[in-house]
This record gives C-alpha cells, structure tokens and sequence, in this order.
C-alpha cells in the first residue's frame, strides 16, 4: 500500500502557483496524493482532492464545517504526512489533526512570512502572535521562509519538534531566465514597446499592503529625468481603479500601463530592464526571485522579505517603504548606467541558482521530510 501525504491550504490555487514540484516529486516516489483546499481546479500529480469550504477570514462560521470535513478527511486516510500552508488552513488542519498526530502522522506547517513581525501593527501581534505560538505545540515541524521569522520562532520558544529555514518555494530557473538582446527586441515589439524603453515591472494584487501608490509617486519624479520609462503592473485588486485615476490625474496615461492578471509574466520579464517592488510586508516574494532569475537588477521597499533577497550594491537597492524619491533615484541610476544594470543583474541569477531554485529547494525539503519519517521509511526513498 502506497504511503499518503494530504497538502492543506485556503485555496486549491495555492498549489498551482507554488507547490506543483513538490506534489509532482511525492508521486513520482511512490506516493499517494491528496490536497484539501477550497475550489474546482483540477490540480496535476493530486490522486485525491477535497473542496473545503474553508474561508479566508479566520472568523467565517463556514471554518467550522471545513474543520469538521477535514477531520473526517485525516481521520478516515491514515496519513503518514500532512502539509499544510496559509494561515486559516495551517490553524484548521493542525487542529483537526490531532488525533492522528497521537498515532504517528507527522504535521508540517509552512509560515509564508508571520502576519506579526518587525514594524507590524501591534493588532497583529494581538491577534496573530498567541495563535501562531499555541498552535506550534501540534505541529512537528515549522518551516519558515525567511530569516527573521525563523529567528523570531526560535527567540519565542515556539513549541514545534523541529524548526527549520527554507528558501522559499524555489523558482523554475529554467522557466524564467534571461534573453538575448535580439530577442528581447523582438518581445518588445510584439508586446508594442520600443528598443530604448526603460521598462519597470511589477506583478502583484492592487491593495494596501502591495502599495503601488509608491511607485506611481515615483514615477512623478522620473518623468523628466528618465522620460523614456515606462512602468509595467500586472495584476487586479480593490486598489486598481484608484491607482488608475491618480495615473491619468498626473499625467501619466502613456507611462503606466496596468497589465491585469497575466499569464505570460515568465514572457513578459525578461524583456524589461528592472524589477520594483512597494510592498509594506512580504514573507518571501516569488515576483522577486523570478525577476532575479531573469538577470533583472532590483529596486524594493525594506521589509524582511525583501532584505532577504536583495543586498544594497550587489543585486539591486533597499529604500525606504515611504520614500518615493529615494526610490526615483534608484531607478534614474540603474536606468543611466548600463554597467552597473547588467553587474546587479548577473548577481541575482547566480543567487537564484545558488540558494533559491527549484531544486535547492526540493533538496531541502525532502531531507526535512525524511527527517520527519525516521531513517528507516526514508531508505524507501529516492534521494535528490
């Protein structure tokens, strides 16, 4: 009989944007398959899935018949392992798995970046804190993704077996890699850009965390210093058409284009000249890493996500998350110095293949899992 393993998260789209390899890699080592999450999407290397009707707010009365379905899901399946992701999810699998826990299942639970950390409303660390700490004493390993979230589980004595850093999700660095000159001409030409644009991008939901006010403000600043730049967004959100209208209120209809929900990013990135990036918050951004694969300098506001990923000088600058003239002055920089373009750029792929690919991070993750089964079931295993 095929051991099992059920990945858990709010939303089945979780999965399809971030864990594909990892499902891909249980099956292809003789494992059973399972994901419960809310939503229809028929997810590839899944044997079973469950339509939750799990809720994003940890307040929803629907959480509770997604609590009870689940325990009927663990306790029906026997698993050896449960994964689970997204913080609802992780608060109602670990719950809902306690039981099995008692008879060997091994629960794993991935912080995607603390909603409590340095610089975070002290209402998240009201709310957020005494969950995240009482909930670690059901968990037998904590994954974080970030430094600072693995030293503030440490710090805090949170009370889960083991405690472990990875480094993210892992980026497809075959996927998203740099381009020839020559046919970065060509992509611009059919996506309607020029040669001698600078052309800026961001991918992320238009709301109050991801801030894309920041970079319109910056734009302000750049229109007569840098007049051919253009600044690329991608995505939707409440946010959207309040960042439109201030876009045609400044004069900037031409310069910014607002790109909606895409799915030719890996396409689209490695024609542009730079990535930039506002957010108040992050965990560890994937936006980054694939710019970062794709060779592109970049320019981010400072949260912790970020300061992992992008050393001032090396790859790209930190400014300030309110200064949008410091971070104009980022980009006039990058945008007038070719040399130093390309030498911020060249370091950012080599610290995606060093650290944060595909499969650096499945390395990591299947020696945490072996860890978590015993020696004895890892020797079934293929080692990457």
């Amino acid at each position: 009989m095929k051991p099992k393993i059920l990945f858990t998260a709010t939303v089945d789209y979780h999965f399809k944007s971030f864990h594909l390899p990892v499902l891909k890699w249980f099956q292809e080592n003789g494992w059973e398959v399972h994901v419960a999450a809310q939503g229809t999407i028929d997810l590839p290397y899944t044997d079973f899935k469950f339509n939750l009707p799990i809720k994003r707010s940890p307040f929803n009365r629907r959480n509770t018949d997604a609590y009870r379905q689940l325990r009927k899901i663990i306790d029906h399946n026997h698993y050896c392992i449960i994964h689970c992701h997204t913080p609802v999810g992780g608060v109602l699998t670990r719950l809902a798995a306690r039981d099995a826990r008692k008879k060997g299942t091994k629960v794993l639970y991935t912080a995607h970046g603390f909603h409590f950390c340095k610089g975070a409303p002290f209402q998240n660390w009201l709310t957020y804190y005494p969950v995240e700490k009482w909930l670690s004493s059901y968990t037998d390993c904590l994954l974080t993704i970030n430094n600072e979230d693995y030293h503030l589980a440490l710090k805090h004595r949170f009370k889960a077996r083991s405690i472990e850093h990875i480094h993210g999700v892992g980026v497809d660095t075959e996927k998203f890699c740099p381009i020839s000159n020559e046919e970065k001409e060509q992509r611009r030409k059919f996506y309607g850009y020029q040669k001698d644009d600078f052309l800026m991008f961001y991918a992320a939901e238009f709301n109050k965390n991801k801030n894309q006010k920041l970079l319109l403000q910056a734009m302000c600043h750049l229109k007569n210093k840098v007049p051919n730049a253009k600044l690329l967004l991608a995505g939707e959100g409440t946010l959207l058409a309040e960042c439109k209208r201030f876009a045609e209120a400044n004069g900037m209809k031409d310069t910014v284009h607002f790109l909606g929900f895409r799915k030719d990013i890996a396409d689209i990135l490695p024609m542009c000249d730079l990535a930039v990036a506002s957010s108040l918050r992050e965990g560890l951004p994937v936006n980054i890493m694939e710019a970062m694969a794709c060779a592109l300098p970049i320019v981010a506001t400072d949260n912790r996500g970020h300061r992992e990923l992008v050393g001032d000088g090396v790859n790209g600058w930190i400014v300030a998350a309110n200064n949008s003239e410091a971070l104009s002055e980022r980009i006039n920089q990058i945008s007038s110095d070719n040399k130093i373009s390309t030498y911020l750029g060249a370091n950012g792929r080599k610290i995606i293949e060093s650290e944060f690919s595909i499969n650096r991070v499945l390395s990591q993750k299947s020696k945490i899992y072996m860890e978590q089964m015993g020696e004895t079931e890892a020797l079934k295993w293929a080692i990457l």
